[in-house]
């Protein structure tokens, strides 16, 4: 099959997630589909997304208000229950930002801010929960005192892999074929097809079905570069895990020959002043062969 893919020249690149949900209509079903509203008018959506904020080369993020409800939400395909303390982070920049200017924090009059809501949409292949909730407290030193801290964060995690919140998919078109296409992807890489054609493939196959064709024929080559950092993000992910394993287990390794050449060590020594106590310093110089050192060592206990 020919390669239809080619060169995106970006300082950065949008994940497939972020395109899909480029346009205010899409993610105005996307809200009603999480949170069981009905609104109508993507005029109502203003996207304050922060234009400067990227996680390994690639935009994961949206964020935008509707009706005084500040949303965030972001597309992870690893689980990290750092997500509250990234979107504390997030809320922090955008609070300020929307603080800017003529308003003033030390007045007297408070300021009214938008209510947050963070989700994150988990597609990654390590099986998770239909929907889980993380919260920043749970990082705290003091897990006890959390109720009394100064400040928290939570996110909801809502798994978005094929089969999963079926009623959220009902509802919301595109996020079901968002969740389609990716499992073409993994169903043909699990044929130990490559990546490169598993992502030809798919694509072919879901333009033709109509799944995502708008957003698949127009911009094919983008979508295949995106699919392809992703994955090779998620590659780099994993080596660096097989490597930290490694390097922990050769560590684990070399500490426990050193501790155990301590403890021989200290057994020999135990052993010594045992002998010389017994008045058999005579018999230390053939310690030098194991077989007699082992009988030593039963004799006296040690």
């Amino acid at each position: 099959m020919e390669n239809k893919r080619g060169k995106v020249n970006r300082t950065y690149k949008d994940r497939l997630f972020k395109l899909i949900f480029k346009e205010k209509k899409d993610l105005m079903q996307l809200y009603n589909a999480i949170n069981n509203t009905y609104y109508d008018n993507p005029d109502e959506i203003e996207v304050n997304t922060m234009e400067d904020v990227v996680y390994m080369g690639m935009k994961n993020d949206v964020s935008f208000l509707i009706k005084d409800v500040l949303n965030l939400y972001e597309h992870q395909s690893t689980y990290s229950p750092n997500l509250p303390l990234r979107g504390l982070f997030y809320f922090a920049d955008l609070y300020r930002k929307m603080t800017e200017g003529d308003r003033d924090i030390y007045s007297s009059r408070q300021i009214q801010l938008p209510f947050p809501q963070f989700v994150v949409f988990y597609n990654g292949m390590k099986e998770e929960p239909e929907r889980q909730i993380l919260y920043l407290h749970e990082a705290f030193s003091k897990k006890n005192d959390w109720g009394k801290a100064a400040l928290d964060c939570r996110a909801i995690i809502l798994n978005i892999n094929l089969g999963h919140n079926k009623k959220i998919m009902q509802k919301c078109r595109k996020l079901e074929e968002y969740a389609i296409f990716i499992g073409k992807i993994r169903e043909y890489t699990n044929q130990k097809l490559s990546i490169e054609t598993a992502i030809d493939r798919a694509v072919d196959e879901c333009i033709e079905a109509g799944i995502l064709e708008d957003i698949l024929r127009k911009n094919r080559e983008e979508v295949c570069s995106m699919l392809l950092t992703e994955y090779n993000e998620q590659h780099h992910i994993e080596s660096e895990r097989e490597i930290a394993k490694e390097e922990g287990l050769r560590e684990g390794i070399k500490e426990g020959i050193k501790e155990g050449q301590e403890q021989e060590q200290r057994r020999l020594r135990t052993l010594i002043a045992k002998m010389t106590e017994a008045g058999e310093t005579d018999k230390l110089i053939p310690l030098a062969d194991m077989d007699f050192l082992q009988d030593m060592f039963k004799k006296y206990h040690i």
